[in-house]
């Protein structure tokens, strides 16, 4: 399931890139990333009610807690910052630079979570940095 989920996220995250600079015509990118955020907030809030899994909450950890907290700012930021870059470039060369979180992401949990880091990744990532440059060139 980890496969459809994957792309059904690739799909939106898309689909985001394309809404949002549509709607980000003419107005604060700061604002239209604050807009994104309440229907954001007002959405998941809705699943979890609706699921039942409120309840879940009294088993977060004090580690859980600081972690997703960190986790919400890095978001908030990365969101900030796409929108201010949707803003002025095009939806190909940010949403590529964008994917270089990828490769990143790679490297920081090699480093910071211990993951092992196969020839078949490596490259994988580096095939990452390599299409970014392609389509980041003008």
């Amino acid at each position: 399931m980890w496969l459809l989920y994957s792309l059904l996220s690739a799909l939106f995250a898309a689909l985001t890139a394309i809404f949002a600079k549509a709607g980000i015509t003419n107005i604060n990118s700061n604002l239209a990333t604050g807009i994104r955020t309440i229907v954001i907030l007002l959405m998941i809030w809705s699943i979890i009610l609706a699921k039942g899994e409120f309840k879940g909450i009294n088993d977060l950890s004090k580690r859980n807690i600081i972690f997703l907290t960190i986790s919400g700012i890095a978001t908030g930021l990365s969101w900030l910052f796409y929108f201010k870059a949707l803003q002025t470039g095009k939806v190909a060369q940010v949403a590529a630079v964008d994917k270089l979180s990828v490769a990143i992401a790679i490297v920081l949990a090699v480093i910071f979570l211990g993951e092992s880091l196969s020839f078949k990744t490596a490259v994988g990532a580096g095939l990452i940095v390599l299409g970014t440059v392609v389509l980041a060139m003008k």
